[in-house]
């Protein structure tokens, strides 16, 4: 399935009513914070957050980012509809294998998906 330009979380006030109203889960190599979604589509959508304190320079920063959109765009199913995800990179998200950050991100969406939030306006 594809990661669609409407699956992007962009705006700032968007990131942080997930950081700030959202729950978090904790995956060791990364974090994701989430929130459910009152209104718009019934797509997740997700933004990715790679500091340069946490994972490195621009190199290591951009492979992050790219390993957690690609292990969203493959899992995205798993994810409850209507759900904002912020997810960070931390130090060993470049350093595990893709499956096995794939099966932390799995059982993170299955977390996400026992105890779903109240909606946020």
């Amino acid at each position: 399935m594809r990661f669609r330009p409407g699956q992007h979380l962009r705006r700032q006030s968007d990131i942080r009513s997930v950081r700030q109203l959202g729950s978090r889960v904790d995956c060791s190599a990364f974090t994701v914070w989430w929130t459910a979604r009152a209104e718009g589509s019934d797509l997740p959508r997700a933004c990715f957050v790679a500091s340069t304190q946490a994972v490195g320079g621009a190199v290591e920063r951009n492979r992050a980012k790219r390993r957690m959109r690609e292990i969203f765009r493959r899992n995205q199913k798993l994810i409850p509809p209507a759900c904002d995800l912020l997810l960070v990179a931390r130090s060993s998200v470049n350093q595990w294998p893709f499956a096995r950050l794939e099966h932390a991100f799995a059982g993170a969406c299955g977390r996400i998906a026992a105890r779903p939030p109240s909606r946020t306006p």
